[in-house]
Parts: C-alpha cells; structure tokens; sequence
C-alpha cells in the first residue's frame, strides 16, 4: 500500500517518525462522511508535527491517552482530530499546551506493533479548531468548528502565478536536499497535483512548528500559497549558500588543509589508543583553573587564551608558545599567601639563632611583624641591607623567611645589563620568558615570599635598558601592588612580598632607586663577634662539610683570635670560613690516612696547617717623629688606619709635592690643609718666610693601593702642623674629618667601620667632627670599650688637642735657620 512512500528528512519529526506523503494511493480527496462526525471529536496531540489537510501519513502512538484513543478507533472507524502542542518536551499536555486549530483526519488503519506501542494511518481532512475540552480522560475530547478555507478563483492569474513559483520553488528545494526520485518529480509537476500542492510542501517543508502552525492558521488560499512561497524561497537561499560555502571549502583545500584533516585522523586513532594529547592538556589546564583564586579580569584572560590554544594545530609553532604562557599563568599563585607567624619570641630566637649581633636588623624585623601582626594587611617594606662583603646580609634572607614561616627566593642581580630580565620578554618574541620577579615568584609557589634582591647596587646598563629603572616599580610599595610583566600582560600583585636588597656600596645605586628602600647598615665585625661566629657557626658548618665527626677536633677562641689577625683582612668573615675550612680539609686527610693529628689546634700548629702570616696587625706607631699622623679610612672590606707623613726639605718657591697614589679629593685636601697653614702661620707661631726656603711633601704610604676621599683632611693639616712646628703628636690618637677653606671641620661617613680599625690598632683617642656624635651614639658600647672621642669643629680645635708643646728630639728650629738665609741672601 505504501511502495511510493516518499520521505523529506528535517528537524522536525512526529512522534518518533518523520512525515511521509502517499503519492498514488490516496488522491488527497478533503470531502468527510457527515455520519462519521459528531458533537465532539477524539482530540490527539501530536509532538513538533503541523499536519495540512490532504496528507496521508503513519503516526506512532506510545503514550498512555494516545494508547486509550488508538485502541478506541480500532474497533470503530471514525475521525480524529490532530493537534499539535506548543511544547514538544511536555510529556502529558494539559489543554493550555495545545494550539486551537489542527486537522480532522480520517483514520485508515491501525497496526498494533506491541502492547504498549501502536501505529495509526491517517488521512487529513480539512482543518478545525476545538472550542471546549469537554473530556480529559481516557483521552481529550472536545467540541469543534470546521473551519473552510477560502478558495482562490480559478481565474485569477495572480494565484496561478503563485502556485507554479511555489511548484518551481518546492522542485529546487527537493534537488538542492538531494537527488529526489524521478515520479516525485513528474508527480510535482503534474498540473492534476496542483490541489495537493500547497499541503504537500507545507507539511514537509523543514522548518519549525510554530512557523507551520502560523501558516495552518491563514484562511485565505491565495495569502496561504503566497506566505509559502516566501517560506521555500528563504529556505532555497540558506541552501544555496550552504551549498556555495562547501564548494568554495572545496575548492579552497589546499596542501596544508590535507594535512589538518590527516592530523585529525591521527588524533582520532590517538584517541582510540588511550586519548589525544592536546585535549589532556586542555583539561589539566582546566582543571588547574578551578583551584585558582584569581581575579575576573585574569580569569577572562585565561579563558580567551585557552580557546586559542584549542582551536591551534598542536604541530603549529605557535602551539608551543600558547601552552608556554598558559602553563605560566595557571603555575602562578594568584592570591596564594602562606601564614605569617606572628610569634615574636621565636623570630627574634631564629634571628639570634642563625646570626650573631646585627641587632639594628633584627630589631627591624620585629617592628615590621608587630605591626602586621596588629594591623592585618600592611604593604612589605622595602629593606636594603648594606655593608661589606661577608657581613651575612644575603644569608639573613633565609633566617628571615624560617622566621615569619614564608617561602625564600634569591635573585642576583649582580651584571644584569637588560631590563627584559625584570620585566620579561613580549611574546612577539621567540623564546619569550616573562621576567626574573615572576619566575621566582611562579618557583615560590606564594604570593607573599621573602624575596632577595642580591648585588642591587652591581646592576649594569647598556642599549637593552636599564634593569634599574624597571625595578622603580617593583620596589616602590605604591606601585607593585599591579606589578606589570611585558610576557604575562595582567597586572600581579607583589605588594605582599617582602623584598630585600643587599648591596655593598650605596653610591653606586640610583638615588630613584635608594629613595624606594629603607636603608640599614649592616658593618662589620669585631674580633669578638668574629669569634663568637667562627665558634658557634662556622666550625660546626665546615666540620660536617668535612665528614669530620662533631666532638673529634676543635679551635679554640685564642687560636681563632689568631686565625682573625694574621690570617685574614676583612670586615666580614668570609675569609675566615675560608681559612676553617682549609685547616679542615687537611684535617680530613689525616683522618682519611689514619694519621696522629691534634684534637685542639694550638697557635703554634698554625703555620703547618695555614703557611706563614698573611697580614701584620695594623698597630700605632708612635709619636717620635714630626709630621706622623694616624687617620681612619674606610674600604670595602672594612675599616683601616692610615699615616700620613709630611716632612720639610730646603728649596725655593714653597713647592707641595704629594705621593701616595691618591684622589683627586684627597689630593684637594692635602693643598686645602697646606693653605690653612699658610694663612694661619702666626697663631701656629710659624715665621711666613719659612714657607719661601722649605719644599714640602705629603705621602700616604702603601702607594700601591688607591685613595681617596675628603675624610684625611683634619690628619694632613695636623701632619703639616706638626711638620712645621715640630710638635709632637699626642700618643695613640686617630683622627677622621672633612675640612673647609676656612677651618671648619665636616662629619665624614663609615664611622663604625674605622671605629673597629682604631681598637684593632691599639687607639685610645679619638678625634671626630662634633656632628659625628649621633653616628657614636648608635654603636654598641661593647665595640667603644677603651676609645676616648673627642669632638671638634674647627681644625684650631684639632691642632690645640693633637699637638703637644713638647718638640721631638733633633727638631729643627726653622725660624733661625730661617733668618740666617735671609741675611745670607
């Protein structure tokens, strides 16, 4: 019966079937039997399904009422009338949920496939609307009105016109779709299925329920067949250019296209053995996503960045560097802080436990977490420890980081010369990386580590940038709050992370630069303190360094008394360790070859074990020569005294020579001390023409290492005094100060630093600028034990305190010797 069933597929489908049209076995005849009909009619919804009179089609029934009525009309022949619902996804309509008009169809044929599942043929009719539900149960029924449409005139060319375009339209849409078989065609395009046609398309056409409903709803045949035409001409136009995009993809495969559709091949078989690698790294990086604390903004990001990845071939070169900053951003600890430990107790015992004395930073330390501690959410400070080398400004990093329980990175800056290395690369680079800040902070795993800039005062510049001006904004607490990296491009917060900088000279660093950091002196160390270092850190270090079983040997503090004066010439202990650890080693080879070696070193095995003395203590040298002076210096590797030597020879015209390998500075100080002399001659009690017969000559022994600085000035002028005038100088005394044209005596810097050289050299005095005293005031009074100061602000102060009224031996009287040139002349 149905052997030329034809089938138009589409997204809309009946329940479970897709409607079908009988081209030959019904003529589509819409005449009912009026004894078929009655007051009310069977009512069967059906789901995304608009039937148009004159078609023939199968419905499958499977719900309960749709059951009860298939059942009904099983045993009498009789109408049904089709409505579709308004929401295909209800599974039990109410009345509300169907549109009022549909279709009276004449059942043919029911077909009971199982108990619970049967298939009805209908035949549509001719359209009504139900008025009243009058039954729900079995199943709906309800009172209706026919509703006839109002027939086109059958000379009226407009709809003619109209019917053949909507038959032209409805062939191109079936060849568009497919190749359609040859009888629809001819069937189409027959003029006897000119009746048929308008149902026909309408019923198959793929479009969706409510656009078929609002044409099931036209009364007007004419409006009807023309709002169907503009429906199949639209539908042919999506086609049309759906078919236009694929032969234009077609035709655009080129080489390269070949190979994607390949590399999807390959993925699938990946996937077929165990998954494809690009989608498991899709997931791990979501994954990872959802642990992430991140802002809005990162996450947007993040979300924008991943699609990229997706849609790239994982064999594209721009694959690698899209998981790169990917992997970086989900590496980073947005918002992942580790808990201060706000005990201060035990801050201050692993301070006082891993460094001895660097009180000053200590107690830094501690203002810093009292105050986190009472307030919550207190910006980092920026610290920059300074000092000589080996002092341990590096290593209080560490113990700073164990103390308040964060996380410790260090990063050297030392000969950094490109600004990309703080603020990354841009991507549009190759082998772009983002910076040292953010890799350190992504190797971290916290947002809020103690971070250790060390070497800031050693960073270099050249045509790649200057590092220095990019740190302006990762020191400055204002700032780093959206720290801005060129390779990640989204703001980070380091405004948590505690940075310290460590640097040896502060001249050397940018003043920008020095300003965002709170500067704190770390100096050197007294014989002492290095011996209390040596004993409680560095022997027990290098003694498992060494294998050397704790307890087995040992050096006693007189012997590293010893070590710390011949051996070594340094503020810090750095040296020291060195020499430790070169006893230990040969300790170690005894020890190894089974050989007699002491288990307390003494004094004097120290030059089988570390060779002849390195270095003479610098001790005073007395006053009996005029024209000797003791001065204070300071160096990088600590504090040093210096002499300075003037002495007179005879000759004309008054010539300054001065050696010493000096500074220009120094040189500047030594012709400002020889002017003052000169213009201060009478109170000195030194006759003006002596000046005219005597050359003088300044020198600073150790020529070979250079000098300079203002800080020798009050020492040269007293040297000359006391070169003229032959005074003495009094016994053990220092001095350190600036002078001026007119006399006054300026503070100088390093002032702890040449405090510990002066107790080194057996000094009991003193002489400083009376602006230096706030410098004293700040040093333990253990390191001044035994040094009397002496402030001064004019050089008449100094000369009245330094130069004794007694004459060395031998000294010349320049005034006779002075006025028998003259009358020889």
């Amino acid at each position: 019966m149905f052997q030329n069933k034809i089938k138009i597929m589409g997204d809309h489908e009946a329940e479970a079937n897709v409607i079908s049209f009988v081209a030959n076995d019904f003529d589509g005849s819409q005449e009912i039997d009026p004894s078929l009909l009655f007051e009310t009619i069977p009512v069967l919804p059906l789901r995304n399904t608009i039937v148009f009179p004159g078609s023939t089609f199968p419905i499958s029934v499977g719900r309960s009422k749709s059951l009860k009525l298939a059942k009904s009309v099983e045993k009498n022949r009789q109408y049904v009338g089709l409505v579709c619902q308004k929401d295909a996804n209800i599974e039990d309509p109410e009345k509300d949920d169907l549109y009022r008009m549909g279709v009276i169809a004449e059942v043919l044929r029911v077909i009971e496939l199982s108990e619970n599942n049967f298939s009805i043929i209908v035949h549509a009719k001719k359209r009504f609307e139900w008025v009243e539900m009058v039954q729900t149960e079995p199943y709906f029924t309800a009172t209706y009105k026919i509703r006839e449409s109002v027939k086109a005139a059958k000379d009226d060319k407009e709809f003619a016109a109209i019917i053949d375009s909507v038959r032209e339209g409805m062939l191109q849409t079936l060849h568009l779709m497919g190749e359609p078989p040859r009888e629809l065609i001819q069937a189409i395009g027959n003029p006897s299925f000119t009746d048929m046609l308008i149902s026909y398309c309408a019923t198959n056409l793929p479009v969706d329920s409510r656009e078929k409903q609002d044409l099931l709803n036209i009364n007007d045949e004419k409006e009807q067949a023309y709002r169907l035409l503009m429906i199949i001409n639209r539908e042919n136009q999506i086609l049309e250019l759906k078919m236009n995009i694929q032969m234009k993809t077609r035709e655009d495969l080129n080489q390269q296209q070949k190979e994607y559709y390949l590399q999807q091949q390959i993925r699938t078989i990946q996937e077929e053995l165990g998954g494809n690698t690009q989608q498991i790294e899709i997931k791990e990086f979501r994954e990872k996503a959802k642990k992430k604390k991140w802002s809005k903004e990162v996450a947007e990001t993040f979300e924008k960045e991943i699609k990229k990845l997706e849609r790239l071939n994982p064999q594209s070169p721009d694959y690698s560097v899209q998981y790169g900053y990917l992997e970086t951003i989900v590496e980073l600890p947005w918002n992942e802080y580790t808990k201060d430990n706000f005990n201060l107790k035990h801050v201050q015992k692993v301070l006082d436990r891993d460094h001895f004395g660097m009180e000053k930073v200590k107690e830094r330390i501690i203002e810093h977490l009292a105050v986190l501690k009472l307030k919550g959410d207190l910006k980092s400070p920026i610290i920059c420890l300074y000092g000589p080398p080996g002092v341990g400004k590096t290593s209080l990093g560490k113990s700073i980081a164990e103390a308040l329980n964060r996380k410790y990175v260090r990063v050297s800056l030392g000969g950094l010369h490109d600004e990309s290395e703080i603020r990354g690369h841009r991507r549009t680079y190759i082998g772009a990386i983002p910076g040292r800040i953010i890799q350190n902070i992504q190797k971290a795993a916290s947002s809020n580590p103690v971070f250790v800039l060390d070497e800031v005062d050693k960073i270099g510049n050249d045509f790649r940038g200057d590092p220095s001006s990019a740190l302006l904004e990762v020191l400055d607490p204002e700032q780093n709050s959206a720290f801005h990296d060129n390779y990640l491009s989204i703001d980070y917060d380091l405004s948590r992370v505690l940075f310290i900088a460590t640097a040896n000279n502060l001249n050397a660093i940018p003043q920008p630069l020095l300003d965002r950091m709170e500067l704190i002196n770390v100096g050197g160390y007294i014989i002492e303190e290095k011996i209390e270092i040596a004993h409680r850190h560095l022997i027990p270090k290098e003694l498992e360094t060494h294998g050397i079983p704790k307890g087995s040997f040992d050096i006693p503090k007189t012997v590293l008394s010893k070590i710390i004066e011949s051996y070594t010439r340094e503020s810090g202990v750095r040296e020291l360790d060195k020499k430790i650890a070169k006893i230990m080693r040969k300790i170690a080879m005894k020890i190894a070859m089974k050989a007699p070696y002491p288990a307390s070193l003494q004094i004097e095995d120290l030059k089988d074990y570390l060779g002849v003395e390195e270095y003479s203590k610098d001790r005073y040298q007395g006053n009996d020569y005029a024209g000797v002076v003791t001065g204070l210096a300071w160096t990088a590797v600590g504090g040093e005294i210096l002499f300075v030597e003037s002495s007179l020879s005879r000759g004309k015209g008054s010539k300054l020579t001065i050696t010493g390998n000096l500074g220009d500075v120094m040189k500047e100080s030594a012709m400002l001390a020889m002017e003052y002399i000169h213009s201060h001659a009478a109170e000195l009690d030194i006759e003006p023409g002596v000046f005219e017969n005597w050359n003088t000559h300044i020198h600073v022994p150790e020529g070979a290492i250079p000098k300079d600085g203002p800080s020798a000035g009050i020492t040269m002028i007293t040297s000359l005094a006391s070169a003229y005038t032959q005074r003495k100088v009094r016994a053990n005394l220092a001095m350190t100060g600036e002078i001026t044209l007119r006399g006054k005596v300026l503070p100088v810097g390093g002032i702890r630093e040449k405090i510990l050289a002066a107790k080194r050299a057996g000094i009991k005095d003193i002489v400083l600028c009376a602006e230096n005293r706030k410098d004293i005031e700040e040093i333990k009074p253990v390191y001044l034990k035994g040094l009397k100061f002496h402030y001064v602000k004019d050089v008449s102060e100094v000369l009245d305190f330094a130069l004794l009224k007694e004459k060395v031996k031998n000294a010349k009287d320049f005034s006779e010797k002075n006025e028998k040139d003259e009358k020889a002349d």
